[in-house]
């Protein structure tokens, strides 16, 4: 039997590309992809942080804040349109955890590696307490805040980064 939650041909819904709503939960369609969504909605999210570091640092930090409040009401009726918990290809919560791992990260092309490889890694793995919040909280909220977490602590790592090789 097929898990649901895992984007395949037969379980990819047809909505991702006529409902507004669900398309940006897809990540503009890269949650579509059967292998590794969330790494394809990381890259797709990737390409908007220099516009977001090119913003005054308060920009940046409320482009991030506006993503993880949209996102739990976002996650939330898609996953609920879509009648499974978190459907794996619902990527925004990889948008806002990859937004605020670069908050006040300096621009380059070797932090944005960095920061994505950082970011994948904790999104993964979810070392404590991240694990822990996402087996135990549910809905919208639940969705995001994993990935919400994973990306302060790649946020917090990127900074020890920059301290340590400037």
């Amino acid at each position: 039997m097929t898990d649901p939650s895992q984007p395949t041909a037969e379980n990819m819904p047809a909505s991702v590309w006529n409902n507004p709503w669900h398309n940006l939960a897809f990540g503009f369609g890269s949650g579509t992809l059967p292998k590794a969504p969330g790494t394809w909605g990381s890259l797709v999210a990737l390409a908007f942080v220099p516009l977001w570091q090119a913003m005054p640092g308060w920009g940046h930090g409320l482009v991030a804040l506006a993503s993880m409040l949209f996102g739990i009401w976002l996650c939330g009726k898609v996953a609920q349109d879509l009648g499974v918990h978190d459907h794996e290809g619902i990527v925004w919560d990889e948008f806002a955890g990859i937004w605020i791992t670069f908050w006040l990260v300096p621009a380059g092309w070797h932090w944005l590696l960095l920061g994505f490889v950082v970011f994948r890694v904790l999104d993964i793995f979810k070392p404590w307490p991240i694990s822990w919040v996402d087996r135990q909280v549910h809905g919208g909220l639940g969705i995001m805040l994993d990935d919400i977490l994973a990306g302060v602590v790649a946020c917090g790592l990127m900074h020890l980064a920059v301290l340590l090789v400037g």
